[in-house]
């Protein structure tokens, strides 16, 4: 994800308005690798900024993800999760005790489609998640 100076010029340019809320919750994004959950984020922006509304968050990263900043993920673990790694391919570590997700990098192309289904249908992206236990978990 780039720097929040560079997102924000972005989104003046498109004519969104660029807030202290929204530069807080894009500055909770950048360099993050722990692929937050969109209710996990609005958690850390109430600290200090207590009237922000759950709604701003959504709204946000919605933004963030139409302007390719961000995506996001439904892996399952029953909430949303943002990732700010749009530049590499990779996939998804989930771990079943945590929760936690990683990323693993992974050549996207190295995945293909049975013959039989390839014949409909044309590939635009794929998703893998590997689940299983994270080495914290094994150990304790």
């Amino acid at each position: 994800m780039r720097s929040v100076e560079a997102i924000t010029s972005q989104l003046h340019a498109r004519g969104m308005r660029v807030t202290p809320q929204r530069e807080r919750i894009i500055g909770l994004l950048v360099a993050n690798e722990r692929h937050p959950t969109v209710d996990s984020l609005f958690d850390a922006v109430r600290e200090s900024m207590p009237t922000i509304s759950r709604r701003t968050v959504y709204q946000t990263v919605h933004d963030l993800e139409t302007l390719g900043e961000v995506r996001l993920l439904d892996l399952g673990t029953g909430s949303v999760r943002v990732d700010p790694n749009v530049e590499t391919a990779h996939h998804h570590l989930v771990c079943r005790v945590c929760g936690r997700v990683r990323d693993v990098a992974a050549p996207k192309r190295g995945v293909a489609v049975p013959a039989e289904t390839a014949v409909a249908f044309h590939v635009d992206d794929v998703d893998v998640i590997y689940r299983g236990t994270c080495t914290e978990c094994a150990a304790g």
